[in-house]
């Protein structure tokens, strides 16, 4: 358990929040007669069930961490009062204070990540929309001038590191959409074989379709299968335009696109057919 401070729990939210770890955040928000902790106090609960501050410990703070496991697991949030020992209605948990609180709990989980290999033109205008938008991003470039942390502000993380080494230092998962966008061949042929080692749901790669072709030929003289529908290259939605702000665009549409399940047709179209 971590320091009670305030500042400290809340530099701790904003950083589990940055990371995209999902977490649970309970807060007392209303105590009555005789109570372990007053108004305000707030504790961390993770999935693994380990806490960090309290909301008064003891068999409160068991049940509190129950219900807080049980809203990370199905989502939401929920605001639950408590009975310690008054009699009244209200959650029972053996307590003898005589009191009651009331304790809100909220389940943070990230429904995605963004990982972007390259920090040129598109990765840098990819990111900036991520941020826009509210996902969690990472950048990744093995150049030290273009990984830097005050170029991408609201980064779950900014790595330099040759794009084959990073794999192994990031959180990517079955959440995960990866987007390549290096600055050269040799390494977006690098990074579509670590991703393809991945669990990621989506390995989106820049360039022409001759690129495209002649890469993953190469990709398969090495042995590596390419033969996956996780491969969406050349990466983005068709709009039009070359500028990095609009291909930016197109690659954020087609991965929420893909996120959302949605059809990517005109509305206008859609609601004539409807």
């Amino acid at each position: 358990m971590i320091s009670e401070n305030s500042n400290d729990l809340f530099s701790r939210i904003a950083d589990l929040k940055k990371s995209g770890a999902p977490f649970a955040l309970a807060t007392v928000v209303y105590a009555e007669d005789s109570t372990p902790r007053s108004t305000g106090a707030r504790m961390i609960v993770h999935p693994d069930e380990t806490t960090e501050g309290t909301v008064g410990g003891g068999a409160l703070e068991k049940k509190v961490t129950e219900d807080a496991l049980r809203l990370l697991r199905e989502g939401g949030s929920e605001s639950i009062e408590y009975d310690l020992g008054k009699g009244q209605e209200g959650v029972p948990t053996g307590m003898i204070c005589g009191g009651r609180v009331q304790v809100l709990i909220e389940s943070f989980q990230i429904d995605m990540k963004l990982f972007i290999f390259g920090a040129g033109h598109v990765g840098k205008k990819l990111a900036e929309l991520a941020r826009v938008v509210g996902i969690a991003y990472w950048v990744i470039d093995n150049r030290e001038a273009y990984a830097r942390e005050e170029f991408f502000p609201g980064a779950a993380g900014v790595e330099h590191a040759e794009f084959e080494e990073s794999f192994s230092k990031l959180p990517i998962d079955e959440k995960s959409y990866l987007v390549i966008v290096t600055y050269g061949h040799r390494f977006d042929g690098n990074c579509l074989e670590g991703a393809l080692k991945t669990n990621a749901r989506y390995i989106g790669m820049i360039g022409s379709r001759r690129k495209v072709e002649t890469l993953l030929d190469s990709l398969v003289q090495k042995g590596v299968n390419v033969e996956d529908d996780r491969i969406y290259s050349p990466v983005g939605l068709e709009l039009g335009d070359s500028s990095p702000e609009e291909i930016g665009i197109s690659i954020l549409a087609e991965i929420l696109k893909l996120k959302s399940g949605g059809s990517g047709e005109h509305m206008r179209t859609t609601l004539k057919k409807g």
